[in-house]
């Protein structure tokens, strides 16, 4: 059977009032939560005022609130479809193209395209196409066949071509986040470890040949990550801010409103980037453990949606939109404590930002589509199994 006819299946689909009772509103309530914890932190970091961002940022969040919901309903074997993903994947292809040629400059680094209304950054909405395209490709493979290399070509291409475009902009570190969220999908599909170990130690091996072709910011980026303290007022700066601002928030922070490295105006980026710094600051270490709490439950459900669907598509979509979101939080973290070098990813549902907000919540969309239709058994081609 195509999957053109796979919704034939001789009984009653679920109404809209089933599939709206049957979201997890566990998770709903908890990226709510979430998000009102990147509101209060918005407007601290705008001296008490909704204005510039906090309020724009709600707005974003209830618009994307729907979107999720409405995502979440679709059937999931609507995303399983050929021409779906693939057209998913191909508009981000050529966003990528078009802002690479025509796209906005921002911070030395051309990632943006101006839609008034936003800033549209393709190379978000490329992290959870990609998740969507690996996904269909290695559930339409038996699994005798996925180690084989000549299988692993296309999806490697996938891969590599648009971390490349992404890499151009520049913006080393989404190109990274793309090309270790397609590993994992790899991995997530079956291919063995040993296969990574080649392309592990022969990415290293090509260390000193990619070096050359860095620009000189992404060096210094490199070098103020290896001694921070070699240029404090220079490429050294936000590092050593970012660390004093959270090692002054101690085990109960400042206080709200009380950040003294942020309101002063000392620690940049406090509305994007920096986010969690300044959360740190006024809530100390204690504030900090309960975000990354609320982060790990986020965690714990993905893999839970995961290990609960019965098809393999739903299960490689919903560890793959998990282990991206993991991503943004590690790195973004990481980057902050001065564990990693600075990158520009955002903290997600917390960051000032329209299209990490869109393209997160877009993603929990899909998992709670995997979650509404996890009972639904789907065969290699898309095709119902009974």
């Amino acid at each position: 059977m195509s999957f053109s006819n796979s919704y034939d299946f001789g009984r009653p689909q679920p109404s809209f009032a089933e599939k709206l009772w049957s979201i997890n509103w566990g998770l709903v309530l908890l990226l709510t939560l979430l998000a009102g914890v990147g509101f209060a932190t918005l407007y601290s970091a705008a001296n008490g005022s909704w204005q510039p961002w906090a309020a724009k940022q709600a707005v974003r969040y209830g618009v994307s609130v729907v979107i999720m919901l409405g995502v979440a309903m679709v059937d999931i074997r609507f995303w399983l479809r050929y021409y779906s993903v693939y057209i998913f994947y191909g508009v981000a292809m050529v966003l990528l193209v078009f802002v690479m040629l025509h796209g906005r400059l921002g911070m030395g680094a051309q990632r943006w395209i101006d839609l008034g209304i936003i800033q549209l950054q393709p190379s978000e909405l490329m992290k959870i196409a990609l998740v969507l395209v690996l996904a269909r490709y290695f559930h339409g493979i038996p699994p005798e066949d996925i180690g084989r290399p000549t299988r692993l070509i296309w999806p490697a291409i996938l891969v590599l071509f648009p971390a490349a475009l992404v890499l151009k902009q520049p913006d080393l570190g989404t190109a990274m986040v793309l090309v270790m969220s397609g590993g994992a999908m790899f991995f997530l599909a079956g291919v063995r470890w040993w296969k990574f170990a080649l392309v592990i130690a022969g990415a290293a091996g090509a260390v000193p040949v990619a070096w050359r072709f860095l620009r000189d910011y992404q060096k210094n980026r490199i070098y103020t990550f290896l001694d921070p303290e070699n240029d404090p007022l220079g490429a050294g700066y936000h590092s050593l801010q970012s660390k004093i601002a959270i090692g002054s928030g101690g085990v109960f922070g400042k206080g709200f409103l009380q950040g003294s490295q942020a309101h002063l105006s000392f620690l940049p980026e406090r509305q994007t980037d920096f986010i969690f710094t300044m959360l740190a600051e006024e809530w100390g270490l204690v504030g900090g453990l309960v975000l990354l709490a609320l982060y790990a439950l986020v965690f714990i459900y993905g893999f839970a949606i995961a290990f609960r669907c019965r098809n393999q598509f739903g299960r490689l979509l919903a560890l793959g939109i998990t282990f991206n979101f993991f991503l943004y939080v590690f790195i973004n973290i990481a980057m902050v404590m001065g564990l990693i070098p600075v990158v520009g990813v955002p903290l997600p549902l917390i960051s000032y930002g329209g299209t990490a907000m869109l393209t997160v919540m877009f993603g929990m969309g899909l998992l709670m589509s995997v979650y509404v239709h996890r009972d639904t058994r789907i065969g290699r081609f898309g095709e119902a199994e009974s």
